[in-house]
């Protein structure tokens, strides 16, 4: 699953998978600090990436 992106709002994340803990994971590229999201199955990956990106845009704007 290594190498596959996630897009939102011209943001962008990777893709990984945990065998161990059994779930995918990612951070958000190209930003200041640390954003990441995960999720057990593919779909809830990609609605906690969104989710993040727009915690993150809605702290931006608090700066």
């Amino acid at each position: 699953m290594s190498g596959k992106l996630l897009y939102y709002k011209g943001y962008t994340g990777d893709i990984n998978y945990s065998q161990e803990d059994d779930c995918y994971y990612g951070v958000v590229k190209d930003i200041t600090g640390l954003v990441s999201y995960e999720g057990s199955t593919w779909e809830n990956l990609e609605k906690d990436f969104r989710g993040a990106v727009d915690d993150y845009l809605t702290f931006q704007e608090t700066l």
